[in-house]
Parts: structure tokens; sequence; C-alpha cells
């Protein structure tokens, strides 16, 4: 099932955009661990939309209601399940996309693999509406960590070119992420100048994309496995279920394939008692093993696909090209929404590996 991830902590969502709930089921979840509702809320409230200008005017709560799982607020170790209501839906505004599709976007895909009966509205299953179940599982994880002293953070690392500085390798100070502004980020005037790129495009009734820097400190040496259930792997099977989504790397990234080894090893080190490196460029990961090191990847996100332009596409029905103009409302920037879920991502892999 596409929907579904996990080892030892299996997280299913289900839903589309303008279906009657969108939620979430985790399975394999301690028991008895106290949930803070209020925490958990006001990390759902950093992913959800309408917040301000520079996102998509759809206004939702994005509460989540526990089905099964949680009584009085503490997990009872049979599968979570917790769904979100949607209630500011507008599906008239997508009735064209089955016939025309919009470029970028998964219309075309879809309705390849799954013909007419695709749920079109807002992007069905597709839409980033679905990384609210995400966050929710997420928030949980997170709280989870942190009883065990793991911390995770995200922020905007670059939007539309402007750039953020970017965590420590060694030591990222995760609590100096703006995480309540408008644009999480580290230096306050790189938000301001992010915000303006995404205001102009909004103007010019395009969109912008950008990346996000994401950090986990305090997680112990030994978690994952080589080959394919390495730490990078659980990880990036995760954030590449986020939509628009396009590349992920760990550490130094791809600016280690320009390096010699000699400016790459991170040469060994005791700290605290305890064997550590003096750099970070492995991104706490060496063989698809943690290394005790923060664990720092970074994701690229592309332009929002939904613009106002009018743009090229075809008629499916009548086999000819034609032009598309995309009615509703869309984010012309969704990489500042896409933080929380970055951190929802770590935290869902990393409690995985924990358990």
């Amino acid at each position: 099932m596409a929907s579904l991830t996990g080892d030892k902590l299996k997280i299913s969502i289900f839903g589309e955009s303008h279906s009657e709930a969108i939620g979430v089921l985790i399975d394999g979840f301690p028991a008895g661990f106290k949930l803070d509702t209020e925490k958990l809320l006001r990390f759902m409230a950093r992913r959800a939309p309408g917040s301000g200008a520079h996102t998509t005017s759809r206004k939702e709560s994005d509460l989540p209601e526990f089905v099964s799982g949680v009584v009085d607020g503490v997990t009872s170790g049979s599968p979570i399940c917790a769904i979100i209501r949607n209630t500011n839906t507008r599906s008239k505004d997508y009735e064209n996309l089955r016939d025309v599709p919009r470029p970028g976007h998964a219309d075309y895909t879809a309705y390849v693999k799954y013909g007419m009966a695709h749920d079109i509205r807002g992007g069905g299953h597709f839409s980033g509406r679905l990384t609210a179940p995400l966050c929710i599982a997420g928030g949980i994880c997170m709280q989870y960590l942190e009883e065990k002293g793991i911390k995770i953070a995200a922020h905007v690392a670059e939007i539309a070119g402007v750039c953020d500085k970017l965590f420590d390798g060694v030591n990222p100070e995760l609590d100096l992420v703006l995480s309540d502004a408008p644009i999480a980020v580290l230096d306050p005037s790189s938000g301001e100048r992010m915000m303006a790129e995404i205001l102009r495009a909004k103007e010019e009734l395009d969109s912008v994309g950008g990346i996000v820097e994401c950090a986990a400190t305090g997680v112990p040496a030994g978690l994952g496995e080589p080959m394919f259930d390495g730490v990078e792997n659980r990880i990036a099977r995760i954030v590449f279920g986020i939509p628009a989504v396009k590349g992920i790397e760990f550490g130094a990234g791809f600016g280690a394939c320009r390096m010699r080894g000699s400016e790459n090893n991170d040469a060994f080190c005791i700290s605290g008692g305890d064997v550590a490196t003096q750099t970070n460029n492995h991104g706490g990961s060496l063989g698809g093993i943690t290394s005790g090191m923060p664990i720092i990847f970074r994701a690229g996100i592309k332009p929002t696909p939904s613009i106002a332009r009018t743009q090229k596409s075809v008629s499916l029905s009548q086999m000819c090209e034609t032009t598309l103009e995309i009615k509703g409302r869309h984010d012309p920037c969704i990489v500042p929404r896409a933080v929380a879920c970055m951190e929802a991502a770590m935290a869902v892999a990393v409690c995985d590996m924990m358990l």
C-alpha cells in the first residue's frame, strides 16, 4: 500500500483533499505515553493553511480527533487513529482538470493510472493536504523523542535564491529557529527578503520554490542498517512522501562530490567521554548507521505547480492541445509550510528506529 510506511512503527495515511476527512493510523506506538495536546496543536498550526498573504486562503483548523488509541490523553497501546475533518472546500474549482491536466501536477499521471476513478478535487490524495495527518504522527513522535533527549528542528534554508544561514554541523543551535515567524529562519532579515520574493511571485501570478534544512540532535549511535534500511533511506522515504519534494541531501551532500577525501573525511575525536567527529560532513550517518553526531538533511521543494498564469496543456477527451487557467486557492510558495512536515518526517523515521 503506497500510503503505508514504517517497520516497528507503522504509519498509514488516508483520505483526499476534499473528502469528508483525512487521517492517520499509527500502529506500534508504546502504551502509557502522556500526550501534550496543546503542544501538538501548536505544531499542527505551523503547517496549517491560511496564515498570511504568502499562503493559500483556504482556512482549515486542522484539529485532530482521536478515534482510538488515546484514552484521557494517554496512549493505550492499540493503534492510534486520528482524523481531521475537511470543512472549507470548493470542489467546483477543479471540475475542468479531469479533462485538462495541470502542468507540473499529478493530474495526468493519476488519469493514466486510475482513469476516471481518481478524485480530482483539490488534487485528491496527491494533495499537500495529506501532510496534515503526517504532522499528527510526527508531532506525537517528537514528544516521545524529546523525553529521550532527542530534539528536532527545521528552518527555511532558501527561497527563490535568498539564503538563510545553515545549521552548524557539529552543534546545531535548534533553539535559535524562529519557528513562530511567518517563515521559520535563523536570520530574521533572510525571512523578510524571502517573504518579499514570495509576494513578488504572487503579484506576477507565479510561484517559487526553495530548500528546507532539518536537524536532529541527541540521536544515539548505532541506529539503522546497511544497504536498504539505512537511516538516510528511512528518512528519505518519508520526505519524498511530501508533495513537491524533488531532492534530498545529507550532511555536505552534493558538496562532498566537489571535495577531496582529505576535506570530506570527518576526523574522529573524543568529546565528553564519547567518540565524536570534529566536523559533520557525513550528516550523522556512516554506512546507513547513526554515528551519534547530529542528523542533518536538506530537501529541495519545487515551485507550486498551480499558478494563476495561462498555461499550455491538452484535452484528454479531444486529444488536442489547449490552454488552461487554474482556479482555486493555492500557495505562491509551499516551502514555509513544509518546515513542520520535514520535522515530522525526521521524527517518524527516528522514532521507528528507536523502537
